[in-house]
């Protein structure tokens, strides 16, 4: 009986371990074919010769995504809008979920302010009203308009103040009977024992800011405004290769358009897939320990 049974958990761990493997090729696998499309000449990309490895290896479509300021300005948008919108997410994530995180002995309304943020999540007022709310306030065509409208995510909320509720109340006791405010608790006790779920919310919001596209393309008045995903949708779905010269249309000869969209699409890929592993187990820890107290 015990055999049979120490059979089947190997058994279980095997197969946990392909599924798992499988899930993970499958995100993998369209970033390397990907890549090696990027890598390989016209005639091989144009031909679907390319697979998972570069044939007729060549750096000419990274050497003309080089030259192409458009991507490059874009890009230098995407990274403000993340420095900027991640820095607003935190800054209000933490000052709504310390309050919320309280019992009601301490915050009487907890319960109600709580259901007014959840309930955004259920109910959203449209994208027409959202769309005249920033027109009205002057923010269109404005670097704003990619930042404000998420400047208050509500599931980050949520985690945060799930991991606040773990935290000791002993300690904020201790500081209050030393005169302690709630500012100074929120930021010198909070904050620093909960790095694993603001870690968390960080890298949520990062990866939000960086490959939305569609605020983009409804706010902004000129392609010149547009951030990184945004101008990527215009030149691989729309298929608009904007403000080329003479010298652009040569440099196409030697390449592919097909070899220049995968260049710019593995580009923009690459400061998150840089970041991602370093933030990882702080991503798993903060997901698994903010989801345990409701």
């Amino acid at each position: 009986m015990v055999e049979s049974k120490h059979w089947s958990s190997r058994l279980f761990v095997v197969l946990n371990y392909l599924f798992i493997g499988f899930l993970a090729l499958s995100c993998l696998v369209p970033l390397i074919h990907i890549f090696a499309i990027s890598l390989s000449d016209s005639a091989a990309a144009t031909g679907g010769l390319v697979v998972l490895w570069p044939v007729n290896f060549t750096l000419e479509s990274y050497a003309y995504v080089a030259r192409r300021a458009a991507f490059w300005h874009s890009m230098l948008v995407s990274v403000e809008r993340v420095v900027v919108g991640v820095g607003l997410n935190m800054v209000f994530c933490i000052v709504c979920a310390y309050p919320l995180s309280k019992e009601k002995d301490q915050f009487r309304y907890r319960t109600v302010y709580t259901w007014y943020f959840f309930l955004t999540m259920l109910v959203s007022g449209g994208l027409i009203p959202l769309y005249m709310v920033i027109r009205q306030t002057g923010l269109m065509g404005t670097f704003w308009a990619l930042v404000i409208p998420g400047a208050v995510p509500v599931y980050n909320i949520i985690l945060l103040l799930n991991f606040f509720r773990q935290t000791p109340r002993e300690l904020e006791e201790a500081a209050i009977i030393d005169g302690a405010s709630q500012w100074r608790i929120m930021w010198q006790i909070y904050v620093p024992t909960s790095l694993a779920a603001l870690a968390t919310v960080a890298l949520l919001s990062t990866v939000y800011h960086w490959n939305e596209w569609f605020n983009g393309i409804l706010y902004m008045k000129n392609p010149d405004q547009y951030p990184l995903q945004s101008y990527l949708r215009t030149i691989v779905i729309d298929m608009k290769l904007t403000n080329m010269g003479a010298n652009d249309w040569q440099a196409l000869a030697l390449v592919s358009d097909k070899t220049v969209k995968c260049a710019q699409i593995f580009l923009a890929s690459l400061p998150i897939l840089l970041v991602y592993p370093f933030l990882q187990r702080y991503f798993v820890k903060g997901m698994v320990l903010g989801s345990v107290k409701g």
